[in-house]
């Protein structure tokens, strides 16, 4: 068989079990691994943003499509498990959440068409090809960059400026690709200063990371981490414990009482992986989307957790935060 006639037969062989659906009127489904638990308000706050994407585009759970959930609840050991269950159930499509259940469905080599969403440096762990052609049977919607972990740095230094450093807690075991982008900030320093990687994987640890980064004077970075939002509540309660300024890309870090949070706008992320999932079910390839990264971008300020920090947070910063609680 030629390579071309190859590639064809194997691209109808990605969209022969959608169009077979179509023709037996099948309700298709779609199965959801997510990293963290589903009584996280994180984790319901990006659901419903799923839905809602996917209703627009007139897909229902339980009329017009099925929809499946395993929640791992930042547990790694879970992860693969998980990833195995929705394989064998042989849905439509599968939405992955985060970079260890994409890099767990891609290690099963399933040929279901994956949608992802919220991933790391895709190329970078081997999820897609390049962002404009990902290739396979794997695309979605892309993360932070080292680009952000730097502008994190800025923001601490700029309420701040005597930290000595900041930690950028982290759990290995669900995201051991930190170390990289630590290392492309180092290839290019930051002049906000040093951010230092702070594996932690249990509370205790996360405890004692944060005792030790308030006695050295530091500052504390809450990354994207399904380990780490499973404790983010009282993540925040601990950085106002200790007098630990922090920043999160999470904002339920400050609705909790934490002081910053600024990433992606996260529910916009899934209603727009909605829009993905919508278009494979309808018989896209995969192959033929390409990642995108976040588009909106939302920045948080608690100006009572400023207060028990002891710290003024500069009018600059307040005049351009999109939400100030206080």
């Amino acid at each position: 068989m030629k390579r071309r006639d190859f590639m064809v037969a194997a691209g109808a062989a990605l969209t022969w079990p959608l169009a077979a659906r179509a023709q037996t009127g099948k309700t298709p489904t779609i199965g959801v691994l997510m990293v963290i638990a589903e009584n996280d308000e994180e984790g319901q706050t990006r659901i419903r943003a799923f839905r809602e994407g996917l209703a627009a585009a007139g897909w229902v759970d339980g009329k017009t499509v099925n929809i499946v959930y395993r929640w791992a609840g930042g547990k790694s050991a879970l992860i693969p498990r998980y990833a195995q269950e929705l394989v064998e159930l042989k849905p439509d499509v599968i939405l992955a959440n985060g970079t260890p259940a994409v890099i767990a469905l891609k290690n099963l080599g399933t040929t279901i068409p994956i949608v992802f969403a919220l991933v790391l440096d895709p190329v970078g762990v081997g999820a897609v090809q390049s962002l404009s052609h990902p290739g396979g049977n794997v695309s979605g919607f892309s993360f932070i960059n080292a680009e952000i972990i730097g502008k994190w740095r800025e923001l601490l230094a700029e309420v701040a400026p005597a930290g000595t450093s900041s930690a950028l807690l982290f759990n290995p075991k669900v995201n051991p690709w930190y170390y990289n982008f630590l290392r492309e900030l180092e290839a290019a320093p930051q002049p906000a200063g040093k951010i230092v990687a702070t594996p932690v994987d249990s509370f205790e640890q996360i405890k004692s990371v944060l005792a030790m980064q308030a006695d050295a004077g530091g500052t504390l970075i809450v990354a994207p981490d399904a380990f780490a939002v499973t404790y983010i509540k009282e993540i925040a309660a601990l950085t106002l414990e200790h007098k630990l300024p922090a920043v999160s890309v999470y904002r339920q870090f400050v609705t909790e009482g934490g002081l910053m949070s600024y990433g992606p706008d996260l529910p916009d992320i899934f209603r727009r992986s909605a829009g993905y999932i919508d278009r494979v079910l309808k018989g896209a390839n995969p192959a033929d989307l390409p990642v995108q990264d976040p588009t909106k971008f939302n920045f948080a300020i608690n100006t009572k957790a400023a207060q028990t920090l002891g710290l003024t947070m500069p009018q600059s910063l307040l005049a351009t935060a999109d939400e100030v609680i206080e």
